[in-house]
C-alpha cells in the first residue's frame, strides 16, 4: 500500500511558474503508475500528466509544452513542474498511483487507486 501526499501549491501570477510535489510512503514511486490530475468545484476530474514504471511521460492536450512530471526514486517523490501558468489552470491538483498495463491507458481515473488529498494551485490574471 502506498500513501500519497502533495505539496507546494500556491498562489501565481499568470505567465509564472510552480513546481508541486507528490511524496509516497509504504511503496516506491517507481514500482507504479504515477500521475497529476485535477479538479475544479463542478467539474470532473481531469487528467493532466502520467509517468510510467517505464519512463514514458504523457500529458493532456492543455499542458503539452508548459507542465513537465517528473519521479526522483531516491527521494520517492514525483514533481509536475508547471510554466507558462493561465488562469485556467487553478485547480486542486491530486496526485494518483496505480497498476496499468502497458495495452491500456493511463488517462481514466479508475486506473488508479491511490490517491493523495490533492494541493491548490491559484492562477491570477
Amino acid at each position: 500500500q502506498v500513501q500519497l501526499g502533495e505539496s507546494g501549491g500556491g498562489l501565481v501570477q499568470a505567465g509564472g511558474s510552480l513546481r508541486i510535489s507528490c511524496a509516497a510512503s509504504g511503496r516506491t514511486v517507481s514500482n507504479y503508475e504515477m500521475a497529476w490530475f485535477r479538479q475544479v468545484p463542478g467539474k470532473e476530474r481531469e487528467f493532466v500528466a502520467a509517468i510510467r514504471r517505464s519512463g514514458s511521460t504523457y500529458y493532456a492536450d492543455s499542458v503539452k509544452g508548459r507542465f513537465t512530471i517528473s519521479r526522483d526514486s531516491a527521494k520517492n517523490t514525483v514533481y509536475l513542474q508547471m510554466n507558462s501558468l493561465k488562469p485556467e489552470d487553478t485547480a486542486v491538483y491530486l496526485c494518483a498511483a496505480g497498476f496499468i498495463l502497458r495495452s491500456a491507458s493511463v488517462i481514466a481515473t479508475q486506473q488508479y487507486n491511490h490517491w493523495g488529498q490533492g494541493t491548490q494551485v491559484s492562477v491570477s490574471p
